[in-house]
């Protein structure tokens, strides 16, 4: 949980991001969580009802501040979203949630406040076609089962094939990549891949889902790729959003490095690129 303050303030105090430039959430509401919960789910995590087995599961034990945080993560995206409808670009520095089912989490994910995000805003009529670029090191299952029937919102996870979660309902495009995986295979997979979904879907909106987690250093990762990899990583999908004119949305999702500060610094490289190619086109 450190890893969240940490990077806000690594991103004030290198001057990626102004204090003026933050906005806080509040609390999402409860209809806007049932839109990709059942309502069972949705308020157990919020009054305290969660079986025993369903806090294991969810990877967390519940408190009062978990589902606080929960509930605040999710505005935050919905906030992203609209954002970068309005301005281009957007973030939540927190976020990307990816493993939450409509009727549990799981994988360290309470809501997943993507699906929540793309319902909103969708029932709203802001938008109605949606990528998910989704580069955590472990495939998105959750946001996958969501929109498994849902031909407007194009789910894209590339992962480590045999890592976390062992069951892997089917994305619109999967790429499961083997263990040690490095910088070279991995850029030019992913090149390939966004190429091919930008040739054959337009969406109104892309949210970005930028786990730091395929890192060597990683905890849980078992892919290779260093940190100018991930550099370059971030660069190419931001780049490639960016020269589209689509806005984007950019979220955290996973990353275990083996401290605080080295997470924060990693999540940080995504914003000093998004700033980057940003500045480059005003």
């Amino acid at each position: 949980m450190g890893k969240f303050v940490a990077l806000h303030r690594y991103l004030l105090d290198h001057e990626i991001i102004r204090e003026q430039e933050v906005v806080e959430p509040g609390f999402a509401d409860f209809t806007h969580l049932y839109s990709a919960h059942t309502p069972r789910y949705a308020t157990a995590v919020w009054d305290g009802s969660l079986s025993r087995k369903e806090e294991r599961r969810m990877g967390l034990p519940w408190s009062k501040s978990l589902a606080i945080r929960s509930r605040l993560a999710v505005q935050g995206t919905i906030n992203a979203g609209l954002m970068a409808l309005q301005d281009g670009l957007a973030g939540n520095l927190a976020g990307g949630t990816h493993h939450a089912m409509p009727d549990y989490g799981e994988g360290f994910c309470v809501y997943n406040d993507v699906a929540v995000a793309i319902r909103v805003l969708k029932q709203a009529m802001w938008v109605k076609n949606v990528l998910v670029i989704d580069c955590d090191v472990h495939q998105g299952n959750g946001t996958a089962e969501i929109f498994r029937d849902d031909d407007s919102v194009f789910t894209f996870s590339i992962h480590g094939e045999k890592n976390y979660p062992f069951k892997k309902p089917p994305s619109s495009l999967d790429i499961g990549l083997p263990d040690q995986t490095g910088d070279k295979e991995y850029l030019n997979t992913l090149t390939e891949a966004i190429d091919s979904i930008f040739d054959q879907f337009t969406p109104d909106l892309v949210f970005y889902l930028a786990g730091i987690d395929p890192l060597e250093s990683d905890h849980f990762g078992r892919l290779s790729l260093t940190k100018q990899g991930l550099r370059e990583r971030e660069f190419l999908v931001i780049s490639s959003v960016a020269e589209r004119n689509i806005p984007l949305t950019l979220l955290l999702s996973g990353g275990y490095a083996p401290s605080v500060r080295e997470t924060a610094e990693a999540h940080a490289i995504m914003y000093r690129a998004a700033k980057e190619i940003w500045k480059n086109r005003l």
